[in-house]
């Protein structure tokens, strides 16, 4: 018998991996933020179809945009809250070319506002900033922590999707 959402009407446990992701969420988000200095508030310009294609190139937005989907994805993260399938699966595959470009987008934003007069005598000084790598090759620790968070939605995705056995599934 369905219950009108395509679903045979029996509610599933969250898996292990969706609900791990309160703190992840929490992570990426507040990392977005530091990185594409987001303000709290974000306005959306609604004044006709074609506003968002300035707002949709600039970094900050794109990472305000990811940071609400995140706030949604917590949400549907929180034991008790209903979600399903399709939900967790669209919100997260929305987050992914926003989270698989940040880190670059990132290096672009600091490349254009960086006082390169002042980087560079701080390189001549022998100073510089504190987490910046020593070297080209050195591991950029935030990154590495960013890519292994953003790897955890794709855990999350896999375990809904195995638990749902492939169909749209309610998950509380």
């Amino acid at each position: 018998m369905s219950d009108g959402d395509g679903t045979d009407g029996e509610v599933l446990p969250k898996p292990d991996a969706l609900l791990a992701l309160h703190g992840v969420t929490e992570a990426l988000f507040e990392t977005l933020r530091a990185w594409f200095d987001v303000p709290v508030s974000v306005a959306l310009d609604l004044s006709d179809i074609d506003a968002a294609v300035a707002e949709l190139a600039d970094p900050t937005m794109i990472a305000a945009l990811a940071m609400r989907k995140l706030q949604a994805l917590r949400l549907l993260a929180t034991p008790g809250v209903r979600t399903a399938t399709d939900v967790v699966v669209a919100i997260i595959g929305d987050l992914e070319r926003a989270l698989v470009q940040a880190p670059g987008m990132r290096l672009r934003v600091q490349a254009e506002t960086t006082d390169w007069d002042l980087a560079l005598a701080e390189l001549d000084s022998g100073g510089g900033p504190p987490d910046t790598p020593a070297a080209v090759d050195d591991e950029d620790v935030e990154v590495t922590r960013f890519r292994d968070l953003h790897a955890r939605l794709h855990e999350a995705v896999y375990a809904v999707v195995e638990a749902s056995d492939g169909e749209i599934r309610v998950f509380e």
